[in-house]
Formats: structure tokens, C-alpha cells, sequence
């Protein structure tokens, strides 16, 4: 599927306010709300949209103290590479995990209330996971961009 320009809008403006009514948009880009609907309809089919979520405020939740954290496995055979992801995705604290290239073989981002809660996530979970050689973390100071939105423009 190839998106056009109307497409292109409707997931722009979707993904700042998915709570927004086909007809709030519908007057926005000048189509009838039935045509907002299909195309919505077609944009979930082919995968361009995969959920819709709501965006908690890190600072009421108490998870705004934020920690990149860089591991090493001892070996990147594929049985420690899958059993270490798994349990990755078992941590609820880790928000986000990438494997990467480089030094390190994977980063984390890990969110919790403070450092004392950082402390306790290493000691209690992370470093008790199979297969790791070594971490660093490094901690947020602040957020200079923060944004979950793709911009679609006329790429």
C-alpha cells in the first residue's frame, strides 16, 4: 500500500490526538467522516497503525528517574542471545531494549522512582539474569526531545 498525502495527515494528526472523532477530523482535511472511517480502516489493516495507548505522566506514576543501561553478554551464542531477550522482556522497569552494534550488545531503557529503586532493580534483577558480562548505566539529567511521533511528511 502506498500512502498519500491524505494518509499521511491522518496518521500525523493520529498520533497526537488518537482520541479525536472522525468527524473532528473529517472537518480538519475536508472529507466526509465515512471516508475519514475507511481510511483509518485501511491504514489498521495494511499495519501502519498497530495500537492505540495512552501516554502516562512518568512524574505522577513515580517512574521519571530514567537510566540508559549498556550490556555485555559473556558470549553471543543464540541460545544466550534469546534466553537473555526473554528475559528482558519479563522486567516490567525495562521500557525499551535494542541490540545494538558496537561495545556493548544491547541497550535498555529502564524507568523507576529513583536511584534507590535503580540499586535495587540491578541487585535483585538485572545482575541475576544468565549470561551477563557487564553493564553501564548512565542516568538522564533531562529530556531535551521526548516524542513516540514518526512525522509523515513528503519523504
Amino acid at each position: 500500500m502506498q500512502l498519500d498525502q491524505t494518509d499521511k495527515q491522518i496518521l500525523n494528526i493520529l498520533q497526537e490526538d488518537a482520541k479525536i472523532t472522525n468527524k473532528e477530523l473529517s472537518s480538519q482535511l475536508n472529507l466526509s467522516p465515512t471516508a475519514i472511517y475507511e481510511r483509518i480502516k485501511k491504514l489498521e489493516r495494511n499495519d501502519f497503525i498497530k495500537n492505540y495507548v495512552a501516554l502516562l505522566n512518568d512524574d505522577k506514576i513515580e517512574r521519571d528517574f530514567v537510566v540508559f543501561c549498556q550490556i555485555k553478554l559473556l558470549q553471543h551464542a543464540k541460545d544466550y542471545l534469546t534466553t537473555f531477550e526473554a528475559d528482558i522482556i519479563a522486567l516490567p522497569e525495562v521500557l525499551e531494549c535494542y541490540h545494538i552494534s558496537g561495545d556493548y550488545d544491547y541497550l535498555l531503557k529502564v524507568a523507576v522512582k529513583d536511584m534507590e529503586a535503580y540499586r535495587v532493580f540491578m541487585v535483585t534483577k538485572l545482575t541475576t539474569l544468565q549470561y551477563i558480562g557487564s553493564t553501564h548505566s548512565s542516568f538522564s539529567i533531562s529530556a531535551v526531545k521526548h516524542t513516540t511521533k514518526h512525522e509523515m511528511g513528503n519523504e
